[in-house]
């Protein structure tokens, strides 16, 4: 594969940096949130037989926001999408999606229809789409909150406890004590910085963002809803069951759980040789 070659967009309140790793097969964009395109390095190695193309999302990594904006909307995500998708050449594209990034892409094809040939929508927290959805929303409030008020450490503790919980959430999960930020290795001290893109940024509007069923339904995009197979019954898994009995589809399993594409970017490593392999799969349908 060659080596990425980099370019700007400029949007409204952001400048977005993109990357693209050129190959004579369709365009492949590989996206997260607010995961940036570092995340996806090993991904793309897979793909060499196809143009990748990888993008930081405003407020993560490069793409820094301009306008002091607090909080990131999805709908700035899904029209960011598409300007990166016009500024590598147009649609149609295929599009593998994870986490808030399907989120973000799911957006995209309810606006943008024409600009996805293929998302595969690896376990999006469509926390908005759930039956405990009241109860999850108030957690993720309460993360971002104790953030701004408190810093990165007890915040993310919080965090953590959010995406490794197995199964429904009921207001006794908001009874519990406040986890220890030393406990995971987390700093204690509050270092003052309040820019933290999960956090901060995006940690509530991904979350209650609420999908166009009918948009997406209406699509000519295929849409396939991916499911870590060790994931169990964490939010995002959940959500993307959700969301694909909405479609009248069935989930995919890939192999791994919530990371199962990472190849030791961001110090995790999940089962990315056989993910590839189910993504391409997947993508040649």
């Amino acid at each position: 594969m060659t080596e990425p070659q980099s370019g700007t967009v400029q949007a409204p309140g952001a400048v977005l940096h993109y990357d693209v790793r050129d190959g004579d097969g369709p365009t492949l964009l590989l996206i997260g949130s607010p995961m940036a395109a570092p995340g996806f390095a090993t991904l793309a190695g897979h793909f060499a037989d196809r143009r990748v193309v990888t993008y930081d999302p405003r407020g993560s990594e490069r793409s820094r926001r301009t306008d002091g904006a607090a909080e990131n909307t999805v709908e700035e995500h899904a029209e960011d999408l598409h300007r990166v998708i016009e500024a590598v050449g147009g649609g149609p594209v295929d599009v593998f999606a994870s986490s808030g990034g399907a989120v973000n892409a799911l957006a995209l094809v309810a606006r943008h229809p024409g600009d996805v040939r293929t998302l595969v929508a690896h376990e999006p927290p469509a926390s908005a789409e759930l039956p405990d959805a009241e109860v999850i929303l108030k957690v993720c409030e309460d993360i971002r909150d104790t953030y701004l008020a408190t810093g990165f450490g007890p915040a993310m503790a919080k965090f953590i406890g959010l995406v490794s919980h197995q199964g429904p959430f009921t207001e006794a999960y908001r009874d519990q004590p406040a986890p220890d930020p030393a406990a995971f290795g987390l700093p204690t001290e509050d270092d003052g910085d309040r820019d933290d893109p999960l956090l901060g940024l995006n940690m509530v509007t991904c979350n209650a963002y609420r999908h166009d069923i009918a948009a997406l339904g209406a699509a000519p995009t295929r849409i396939v809803l991916a499911v870590g197979a060790d994931s169990g019954e964490i939010l995002p898994a959940r959500a993307a069951q959700v969301l694909a009995e909405a479609l009248g589809t069935a989930p995919v399993l890939f192999p791994g759980d919530h990371g199962g594409f990472l190849g030791g970017e961001y110090g995790q490593t999940g089962k990315p040789d056989e993910f590839a392999a189910a993504l391409r799969e997947v993508l040649e349908g």
